[in-house]
């Protein structure tokens, strides 16, 4: 039987971390700077810029990390996405 989140559950597979780090959305020959909410070993959630187009596939650049991740978007909700690294 499936399990249901609660208040008191975390509903995804690994452990997020609450982090505030710039990181910059990249496709083609464009970037858009975001913020990065909170991070996974799986996936992020960022802010992007209200005006902004962020694609469904992008690479995102973790700056002071000097990381980057293949990324593919699962869920938006106004300017916050969530995206799992591929």
């Amino acid at each position: 039987m499936a399990t249901i989140a609660t208040a008191d559950t975390e509903a995804r597979k690994t452990p997020r971390r609450k982090v505030l780090d710039t990181g910059l959305i990249r496709f083609g020959d464009f970037s858009v700077a975001c913020v990065i909410r909170n991070l996974s070993e799986i996936g992020a959630a960022l802010n992007a810029a209200p005006q902004s187009f962020v694609p469904d596939q992008f690479t995102l650049i973790v700056v002071r990390k000097k990381k980057i991740y293949s990324c593919t978007v699962i869920w938006r909700k106004g300017t916050r996405v969530g995206v799992s690294f591929c």
